[in-house]
């Protein structure tokens, strides 16, 4: 069995919905990655995602919800029968509600209190669930329509690199699932930001992504920090030392390939191999690396202006490509910005870069 491609018209939106109320899962759009989609509180449907993926059940899954009025978006999540917010202290409360009303729909996830009702495999039996409200009119759509809460962590195999359009979906899963709706390209191109809010009201920033470290400050008014986490216990996807790995090993070099001397890049980078380029002219470095080691590399570079967005945007559809280029190895540039979505980037090259399992 092949899986289906479904697109983004009133048929076929309505066929995903039939397909998830059945129990069945379908990949759908996000404004970030493309996710698995499977009924959140049904056991059994997500049984099939972690099959599917070959994810361990230690990592927890993200709800996913439709979309609701400002003031009124925390109450939906109970409604939904995911959070319980009898478990939240003012200050949580006041905290995710502004993060709500400001971030939703959006690329941002919030880890509160779950209500009883939430299947074990959804939160890894953690006492909190992942929370988010996606902006893609498809995921939206199906949503509103189904009446029901999603799980939708990426749609690839685990520990793989995340699908940004459909025939992503399709390399990593065609023979796993029965559907694939094509909304077209993943407008971000990251994973969702991931907080857990504190008992304080202060958020711990479990994983960077669309949305940065100060945008929630700026909302909040609390600081945002990084804590320290046991790999056995993980709050959040994402979180893993080795993940959105392609199937060839990538190595970050010590600098900008530009700022590398002669020397450096012929003890580092082999003929043929693929380089990731930050920024700058793929063309220049393409050129210089044939006249260094005597063949033409692939090169790709994320954003030549230097652009966050584009880079994000770029990330996971580059990786794919040098991935498919036939290089033994692949080398990316050193992230030094922390601007904007350069530390979501960074983290997802930093993972990708490392040890595997």
């Amino acid at each position: 069995m092949t899986a289906t491609i479904l697109h983004a018209t009133e048929a076929d939106i309505a066929r995903a919905v039939a397909a998830l109320a059945r129990g069945e899962l379908v990949a759908i759009p996000t404004e970030t990655v493309y996710g698995l989609a499977g009924l959140a509180l049904d056991p059994q449907a997500l049984a099939q995602i972690f099959a599917a993926k070959e994810r361990p059940t230690f990592d927890p899954l993200i709800a996913h919800v439709a979309p609701s009025p400002r003031g009124a978006r925390l109450q939906a999540l109970a409604t939904a029968g995911l959070v319980d917010l009898a478990l939240l202290t003012p200050a949580a409360r006041q905290s995710a509600e502004r993060l709500a009303d400001a971030f939703w729909p959006g690329p941002l996830t919030l880890v509160l209190p779950r209500a009883a009702g939430v299947p074990d495999l959804c939160t890894a039996g953690l006492d909190s669930v992942a929370v988010r409200m996606p902006a893609h009119p498809v995921a939206q759509a199906i949503l509103t329509q189904l009446g029901q809460p999603l799980a939708a962590p990426s749609a690839n195999r685990f520990g793989r690199v995340s699908p940004t359009t459909a025939a992503h979906v399709l390399a990593e899963l065609a023979e796993r699932i029965g559907w694939i709706v094509d909304g077209g390209p993943c407008a971000i191109g990251v994973e969702s930001t991931v907080v857990a809010v504190q008992a304080d009201g202060e958020c711990a920033l479990l994983r960077p992504g669309g949305v940065t470290a100060e945008q929630i400050t700026a909302v909040t008014g609390q600081p945002v920090f990084k804590p320290q986490t046991s790999p056995l216990a993980l709050p959040s996807p994402g979180m893993l030392a080795s993940h959105y790995a392609p199937s060839q090993p990538l190595h970050v070099l010590p600098a900008p390939l530009a700022t590398l001397a002669d020397l450096e890049v012929r003890a580092l980078v082999q003929p043929g191999d693929g380089v990731l380029l930050l920024a700058g002219s793929a063309e220049d470095a393409a050129r210089r690396l044939e006249q260094l080691l005597g063949t033409r590399s692939p090169v790709l570079t994320l954003a030549p202006d230097g652009n966050d967005a584009i880079a994000a945007q770029q990330l996971f559809a580059s990786l794919r490509h040098l991935d498919a280029s036939g290089a033994a190895q692949l080398w990316t540039e050193p992230t030094t910005r922390i601007d904007g979505l350069w530390p979501a980037i960074a983290d997802r090259l930093t993972r990708a870069s490392a040890p595997r399992p």
